[in-house]
């Protein structure tokens, strides 16, 4: 057999279902059947450059082989999609800065808590964290507090790319120009942001599914996970938004894309109806929240 990128080997019923759920179980995204070609168009690529005939052989290799780990990785980054840009939905942003933020820092600063730790499920190429960082920058209030934002994602690809933090003129259809000027320095045609802005943030690799790395990122007080559980099935959704429910500190809340909701997913969280947007805040014990998904 010759082995080719472009090589059409077709995928079964069966083979389809047996790779489907290895794929759902392994980190919660679902294909139904109106989907087959997709992934069978995708991952033909990679059984080119594995070298291997057909999609049982590939499913067996997935499910046994030494390196199945390293290459469910590869198959994350030829599978996810990860387009996004700076300031992306800008009504969320505001109710981020002039509501969530400073009920939060009014909050911890009767405590004497002085520590800030926000967590950007799903990264991408990094565009959100670093907006995260560059609007608590500008808010200049922070001056003296420990910043901690940390993006994750489950593709290693886009996560070289926001570890580089140099992105072209697409990453900013919705940016303002004093915002390019102040936090990035332009570079053969593309813009690096500012080191007081990647300062607070750190990217990594992570699993939504692998709880026991969850953990270790520690309690956050905001999480963003904007436009990745719509790729989920009900029982993954359930599963990553109690994830996050047990992460979030009691009041922390919880930002989800403009078309996803909890709705018949969670009652645990309370639904927050801001001036400029709807989010999740996770209560404080014994709180009865008002309005509940």
């Amino acid at each position: 057999m010759i082995f080719s990128a472009e090589s059409e080997i077709s995928m079964s019923d069966e083979e389809f279902r047996l790779i489907r759920d290895l794929i759902h179980s392994h980190c919660g995204i679902f294909f139904d059947h109106d989907t087959k070609y997709l992934l069978e168009k995708r991952l033909c690529k990679r059984l080119a450059l594995l070298r291997i005939g057909s999609f049982r052989e590939y499913y067996h290799f997935l499910k046994y082989n030494r390196g199945s780990d390293h290459e469910l990785s590869d198959l994350m980054d030829v599978l996810t999609t990860n387009e996004t840009y700076f300031f992306r939905e800008s009504f969320q942003l505001k109710a981020f800065t002039d509501e969530i933020i400073p009920e939060i820092k009014a909050r911890k600063e009767k405590i004497g808590d002085r520590e800030l730790r926000i967590w950007s499920a799903g990264c991408s190429t990094g565009e959100e964290p670093y907006t995260i960082a560059m609007l608590l920058l500008d808010m200049q209030c922070f001056n003296d507090w420990r910043i901690e934002i940390v993006g994750t994602d489950i593709s290693h690809r886009v996560l070289h790319h926001a570890r580089k933090a140099v992105y072209g003129r697409s990453s900013f259809r919705t940016t303002q120009s004093y915002h390019v000027r102040r936090y990035f320095t332009e570079q053969d045609e593309c813009f690096r942001i500012a080191d007081q802005v990647k300062r607070l943030v750190t990217v990594s690799h992570l699993n939504l599914f692998d709880e026991n790395r969850v953990v270790l990122l520690g309690k956050m007080d905001v999480i963003f996970c904007r436009n990745v559980i719509i790729y989920f099935d009900q029982i993954a959704k359930k599963r990553v938004v109690e994830t996050f429910y047990k992460t979030l500190r009691e009041g922390g809340y919880l930002l989800l894309g403009h078309a996803e909701s909890l709705l018949n997913t969670s009652t645990a969280f309370a639904l927050r109806h801001l001036k400029n947007d709807m989010v999740y805040q996770r209560p404080y014990t014994g709180e009865k929240s008002g309005s509940r998904l």
